[in-house]
C-alpha cells in the first residue's frame, strides 16, 4: 500500500496533456491552455491512492478527530479528579471555576494566537508526522467543550451539595438560577440545535454566560471561600475583547449582488491568515471574517458573500460604519508554515480565507478554487489579484462546467506541486469530503471544523 509521501517520491509518469480553460487577466475571455490536469468525467491522470485500512482510517474519521480527542481527555481527567476529591463544597466550587476558567481562556483571542504561534514553531526538518499532528491545532475547541461539559457536571455535584446545608435564600435563589442558565446553555449549544438556531444559541450563550458569571460572583460572596483568582481570571477573559470594542468606517464595494469586499483602515492592519468579528449590533449578532491585508498597504479587507439574512442586508444596505471587538485572530490555514508547500482547496467565498496567504506567498502554494462566474461575481479585479501571484491556479467555473470532483483535483494539485498538504476552505459537507477523502488515504488535509 503507497502512502503519500511514497506517491510523490516515487517516480510519475508522464502524465497526458488536456486542454482546460484559464481565465485571461483583463478580459472577460478565457483562452484554451495545455498542461496536465484531471478531467472530471474521464480518464484521471493520477489515479487516488488506496485508502488506508479499517483501523487507520477509524482514527481519521469524525468520531475521532482531534477535537473529540481533546474533549474526551479533558472529561477523563475530570473523573480521576472526581475519584480524588473529598467533595466538600469549597472544593466542587474550585473544579467549577477551574473548568469554566479552562474552558474560556482557550477561547480568548490572545490565547489563541499564542496556540498557533507554538504549534507552528516547528522546523520543516522535523518529520512530517509530527508536523502534521501540529497542524491540528485549530481542534482546541475540544478542551472548551470538555472542560465546559465538565464544570456543568461538577456545578450540578455543588448545587446539591449547598441545597442540602439549608442555604439562606439568597444562596438557594443564586443557585437554582444558576443551574437553569447552565443547562439552558448545554442544551443549546448541541450540535443539532446550534446549527439550526444559530442566532438564538449567540444570544442565550452571550447573556446567559454574562448572567452565570454575575452570579457566581455573588454565590462568591456569600460563601467566602472560593478561589477569587480564578474568578478574577475568567471576568477578565470575558471582558477583554469587549474593552476593544469601536465603531470603525467601512467602505462596501460590491462586485456582484452575491458578495461585498469590504475595506477598512482605521489604523489596524492585520496579519494574514487572523480573521476580525464585526457586527452592526454589538449585543446581538456577530461573524468573522477572513482578513485579507494587503502587502506594503495598510488596512484590510474581508470578503463577505451572501450566506444568509444578515450577510443579505450587509450588501443590500451597505452601512458607512460596523462594529469590531476584540484583536484579530488566527485561524486555520495560518498552519501552511509548517509544511514546505501546500495546496489551497476553495470554493465560492472559501478564496476569502485563502486570499492573504496566497498574497503573501510565505508558503509556496497551489490553488484550485471552483466558484460560479468567478468575474462576474468577485470582480476583476480580484481575479486578477490572485492570477498575479499565482499564474499557475486552477480557476473553475461551476457555471460553464459543472461541479467537480475536488477530492480528485485536490490529489491531482499536491502530485503535480509535490506539496506536503492540503488546506480546504469550503462549506461544511465539502470540507468534510476533501478532508477525509484524502485523510483516509494517508494524507494530510484540514479544514474548518464549526464548532463555535
Amino acid at each position: 500500500m503507497r502512502t503519500a509521501t511514497a506517491a510523490r517520491l516515487a517516480p510519475q509518469p508522464e502524465l497526458p496533456t488536456k486542454p482546460f480553460l484559464r481565465l485571461v487577466p483583463d478580459t472577460d475571455t478565457t483562452e484554451v491552455m495545455e498542461r496536465p490536469w484531471y478531467a472530471v468525467a474521464d480518464e484521471p491522470a493520477v489515479e487516488l491512492p488506496p485508502r488506508l485500512s479499517w483501523y487507520r482510517r477509524m482514527w481519521k474519521g469524525a468520531t475521532l478527530m482531534h477535537y473529540h480527542r481533546l474533549a474526551g481527555l479533558a472529561l477523563v481527567i475530570n473523573v480521576v479528579l472526581a475519584v480524588a476529591a473529598s467533595w466538600t463544597v469549597a472544593e466542587l466550587g474550585n473544579l467549577v471555576l477551574a473548568n469554566f476558567a479552562i474552558a474560556i481562556l482557550i477561547r480568548q483571542h490572545y490565547v489563541i494566537n499564542a496556540l498557533f504561534w507554538l504549534a507552528t514553531r516547528a522546523p520543516l526538518h522535523w518529520p512530517l508526522a509530527i508536523r502534521a499532528t501540529l497542524a491540528k491545532v485549530y481542534h482546541f475547541g475540544g478542551i472548551h467543550v470538555g472542560c465546559a461539559i465538565a464544570a456543568t457536571g461538577w456545578y450540578i455535584a455543588f448545587a446539591i451539595a449547598i441545597l442540602r446545608s439549608e442555604p439562606s435564600p439568597a444562596l438557594f435563589a443564586t443557585v437554582c438560577l444558576e443551574l437553569a442558565i447552565l443547562v439552558a446553555i448545554t442544551l443549546v449549544s448541541m450540535p443539532m440545535i446550534r446549527s439550526r438556531h444559530h442566532d438564538a444559541f449567540e444570544i442565550i450563550k452571550r447573556f446567559g454566560g454574562w448572567g452565570s458569571l454575575a452570579l457566581i460572583w455573588v454565590q462568591s460572596a456569600l460563601l467566602g471561600d472560593i478561589a477569587w483568582h480564578l474568578l478574577g481570571v475568567i471576568t477578565l477573559s470575558v471582558a477583554l475583547p469587549w474593552l476593544r470594542l469601536r465603531k470603525v468606517p467601512v467602505e462596501l464595494v460590491v462586485p456582484s449582488s452575491h458578495v461585498a469586499l469590504a475595506h477598512f483602515d482605521y489604523g489596524v492592519t492585520p496579519f494574514a491568515g487572523s480573521s476580525t468579528a464585526i457586527s452592526r449590533s454589538p449585543l446581538r449578532e456577530w461573524h468573522s471574517f477572513a482578513n485579507v491585508p494587503s502587502p506594503g498597504r495598510t488596512g484590510f479587507r474581508l470578503t463577505i458573500s451572501r450566506a444568509g439574512d444578515w450577510t443579505g442586508r450587509l450588501i443590500d444596505e451597505r452601512p458607512s460604519h460596523v462594529w469590531v471587538k476584540g484583536i484579530p485572530t488566527a485561524g486555520v490555514a495560518n498552519i501552511e508554515t509548517l509544511f514546505s508547500r501546500v495546496v489551497y482547496i476553495a470554493t465560492g467565498s472559501g478564496i476569502g480565507p485563502c486570499l492573504p496567504h496566497l498574497l503573501a506567498r510565505k508558503v509556496p502554494a497551489r490553488l484550485v478554487w471552483a466558484t460560479r462566474d468567478p468575474r462576474k461575481t468577485y470582480g476583476d479585479g480580484l481575479v486578477d489579484e490572485i492570477l498575479d501571484k499565482h499564474p499557475d491556479a486552477l480557476i473553475w467555473d461551476t457555471h460553464a462546467r459543472g461541479k467537480p470532483d475536488m477530492v480528485a483535483l485536490a490529489y491531482q494539485a499536491l502530485v503535480e506541486t509535490g506539496a506536503e498538504a492540503v488546506i480546504c476552505i469550503s462549506n461544511k459537507k465539502l470540507t468534510w469530503q476533501v478532508v477525509s477523502g484524502l485523510e483516509s488515504r494517508g494524507i494530510p488535509a484540514y479544514g474548518a471544523i464549526w464548532d463555535s
